[in-house]
């Protein structure tokens, strides 16, 4: 007949009669052990995920779509595209990469609006898609130089340089960068 003891573990154990103490409790560890590394082999599958949370939202940035007006006609074109957004008085500048449209919008709305999927504001009258920057620049002045893909490169303000740090928690080695 088989009485049930309990491992080392915390486990419930069978065994057979006439077993040894020592048997079970080499066989609760040894099942306890497969036990614990079939956890951690689970944990470091999901840790390999972690790493770039933002990675589907960018992916996601990617292939959402919004619908602009352009001298009366409705264009659909994928935000991911948008380099930066220009204030022009009530107007803004859309630009892509290969084109730029005139929308009669404020900037204010715009990037408030488009903040939430990565246009950044840098200036009072200029947003721009972190996707695209390259890299920043402390300038003596107390403003920033931020670099875009294709080598343009635009001042950043000390009024909005706190939004740079939406950008550097990415950077490696930035630590005192945005300090004073």
């Amino acid at each position: 007949m088989n009485t049930l003891k309990m491992g080392q573990a915390g486990y419930a154990v069978s065994s057979p009669e006439g077993a040894s103490d020592s048997l079970v409790e080499r066989v609760s560890q040894q099942s306890y052990a497969a036990l614990v590394i079939a956890r951690d082999a689970g944990e470091k599958t999901a840790r390999l995920t972690e790493p770039l949370p933002r990675l589907p939202a960018l992916a996601k940035l990617r292939s959402l779509r919004v619908a602009i007006k352009v001298r009366g006609n409705i264009l659909f074109i994928h935000l991911g595209d948008v380099v930066s957004v220009l204030a022009q008085g009530n107007y803004v500048l859309l630009q892509r990469a290969t084109d730029s449209y005139l929308l009669h919008e404020p900037i204010s709305v715009v990037a408030e609006k488009l903040g939430p999927y990565g246009l950044i504001r840098i200036h009072r009258s200029v947003l721009v898609n972190a996707a695209f920057v390259e890299g920043i620049r402390p300038y003596s002045t107390g403003e920033y130089g931020l670099q875009i893909n294709g080598g343009k490169e635009y001042t950043v303000t000390r009024t909005y340089k706190k939004n740079l740090k939406f950008l550097a928690k990415f950077w490696i080695g930035t630590g005192g960068f945005f300090s004073g």
